[in-house]
Parts: C-alpha cells; sequence; structure tokens
C-alpha cells in the first residue's frame, strides 16, 4: 500500500524540517527511505543532486545518523555504547557528546561512570537515558544529516528543549529531520511538514 503520495519537499543543508502528523501518516517513511531501508519504484530522492540509489548503501548510511524512538543499545558500557559509531573517538570526545545530549550528569553517577554496563538492550536505564545515549552516538558520528525518529518522546519538555537548543546551537551546517508528535519537538525548526 502506498503511504507517500503527491511528496515534493527541498531541505536545503543545515536546515532542521520537523515531519508532524498522525500515526501512519508516513512520518517514519520519510527517514526510512533516505535510509534505504525500503527502495521505492517511484520518485527520487536526492542528496546534493545524486540519487541516493547511486550510493552504496555504506557510503549513504556513513553520512547519516539516526536516532529511533526505541534506541538499540549493547551490553557493553556506556562509553562504547556511545563510540560505536566512531570507534576511534576520545574520551573527551566520548564525554563531549554525552554533554551534548544531556546525558553526561546521569551518566557520571552512575556506579562507575563512563565504563557502567547497561545490561541486554540497556535494561539498566530508563527510556529516556537509552535515548540521550543513543543521541551521543550519532552525535559523535559527526553526521551530514541527523534523522530523529520520535527520538525525544521519552524525555520531560525541559530536557527535550535543552538537547534541541544544543543541537541547533552546536550543529550548524548539520540537516536535521526531526519526526515527532509533540509540537514542542518541532518550535525552532525551520520547517514543519504535516502529513495527513
Amino acid at each position: 500500500q502506498d503511504v507517500l503520495n503527491h511528496l515534493n519537499l527541498t531541505i536545503k543543508k543545515g536546515q532542521m524540517l520537523a515531519l508532524v502528523g498522525s500515526s501512519g501518516s508516513g512520518k517514519s517513511t520519510i527517514a526510512q527511505l533516505l535510509l534505504r531501508f525500503y527502495d521505492s519504484p517511484y520518485g527520487k530522492l536526492k542528496i546534493d543532486g545524486i540519487a541516493i540509489q547511486d550510493f552504496t548503501k555504506n557510503e549513504l548510511r556513513n553520512h547519516i545518523a539516526l536516532v529511533s524512538q526505541d534506541p538499540l543499545l549493547f551490553n557493553d558500557t556506556v562509553a562504547n555504547n556511545i563510540a560505536l559509531s566512531n570507534p576511534d573517538a576520545t574520551e573527551d570526545q566520548i564525554t563531549w557528546a554525552a554533554k551534548q545530549a544531556y546525558a553526561h550528569e546521569f551518566i557520571e553517577a552512575m556506579p562507575e561512570g563512563y565504563q557502567t554496563s547497561i545490561g541486554d538492550s540497556g535494561n539498566k536505564l530508563s527510556g529516556g537515558q537509552k535515548q540521550r545515549i543513543s543521541i551521543a552516538r550519532a552525535l559523535i558520528k559527526k553526521p551530514k544529516i541527523l534523522l530523529l525518529d520520535d527520538a525525544l518522546s521519552a524525555v520531560d519538555t525541559e530536557t527535550e528543549e535543552t538537547i534541541l537548543e544544543k543541537l541547533q546551537h552546536n550543529f550548524q551546517g548539520i540537516t536535521t529531520i526531526i519526526v515527532c508528535h509533540r509540537i514542542s519537538s518541532a518550535k525552532n525548526a525551520d520547517y514543519i511538514m504535516v502529513l495527513d
């Protein structure tokens, strides 16, 4: 079944786009098409004028960071989970990314700080903590495109606002697409697209 019809959209480099709409309207599908989880026979998706099918999936995904509503974390330390997208990251870079994701304080309060094991799928963490570690992982990658697929749904609105302000301030030049249900997530966006 086709979900997206007659969609024509241009996002300039460094802009923030918020996608809002009811469940099933196609918000997450746009992110999944961009990452080539699906390849549609219809229409074209281009980055810098080049069709995404002309990139290998590795090339494409090396420049895009995805943070989903239910992040995938591993039974390893906090530091290793953050550094997963950039294995050469230094301790300072890991700490910097955690601070940008508003995660440093709760990590420091853990028994072994950044060396604390978070359990299978991060089961020792709350939903909001998982999301913030996943955001830190995305930021340490230094992507050209950041996809936040309802990635702040488990944090309170004050924390959400702090994270979005830091993103906007520190990551000018990164194109950001936010899939959201709360209008507060969209208020700093350059554009809001409502899908029906």
